[in-house]
């Protein structure tokens, strides 16, 4: 089983196929892990790995990945974590592709090392669109998981944790209009539209972002396949 552990964290990932590497940043929420990608319309690690090097991991306490939970945790110690598998990996410069909480973690690691991030995909991004208590629900549900667990972190490292990550006010929690419309990488989103993934999301970035590729329709019949097709597309014309 492939672990990173620096005695720091411990985390899963898989590492499949050869070619320019796509970090894949899976759905869940907070569970956000490798197994969640077979719930996607199509699944990225099955898509992409003959043509890319996919990198696929466990976010820190999803999956098989555990990490301590402090305070002061919030969307920069998940990059954190990401770009460390990537220095770990040997991998300066990558494609990432996130799903659900995965946009606003493409968002943070174009943020956090801009130099190393050739493209972003993003499927239905999360944000916020008068649907806070969607997110604080969903935190707690996982925190209750971590208690059951045993982890038994204090409830006030608990708050102040779900409030880093959801309490702001900028429309994808972690990065706002002004970061998104200054973002020179290019991106390609595929629209939500569902109170976790609002349409006036994904409207917002593509109205934006000055460098962006839109696609409305890919979950169902026909579209599934042509809008897999339009990623590869899209991570091989932005490869070096």
């Amino acid at each position: 089983m492939p672990m990173f552990d620096d005695g720091e964290r411990s985390i899963y990932y898989e590492d499949r196929g050869s070619g320019e590497a796509v970090l894949l940043l899976a759905p869940g929420g907070m569970r956000s892990s490798v197994a969640m990608w077979s719930n996607s319309p199509f699944n990225p690690v099955e898509e992409l790995s003959d043509g890319f090097r996919v990198i696929a991991m466990d976010q820190r306490n999803a999956g098989q990945s555990r990490a301590p939970i402090a305070a002061e945790d919030g969307w920069h110690t998940y990059a954190a974590d990401q770009l460390a598998l990537m220095d770990h990996l040997g991998i300066e410069r990558f494609h990432v592709l996130g799903m659900c909480i995965g946009g606003p973690f493409c968002l943070g690691l174009i943020e956090s090392a801009p130099l190393r991030v050739l493209s972003a995909v993003l499927l239905q991004p999360i944000g916020l669109d008068d649907n806070r208590e969607v997110f604080h629900d969903l935190f707690d549900g996982w925190a209750a998981e971590m208690e059951a667990d045993g982890r038994g972190v204090a409830e006030d490292v608990l708050a102040s944790f779900r409030s880093n990550l959801f309490d702001g006010e900028d429309f994808l929690f972690n990065v706002g209009d002004e970061f998104v419309a200054a973002c020179a990488t290019p991106l390609m989103v595929l629209q939500g539209n569902d109170p976790y993934h609002p349409l006036a999301t994904s409207k917002r970035i593509r109205e934006s972002a000055p460098n962006v590729t839109y696609i409305e329709s890919w979950k169902e019949g026909a579209d599934v396949p042509a809008a897999a097709g339009e990623v590869r597309t899209f991570l091989t014309a932005h490869s070096e």
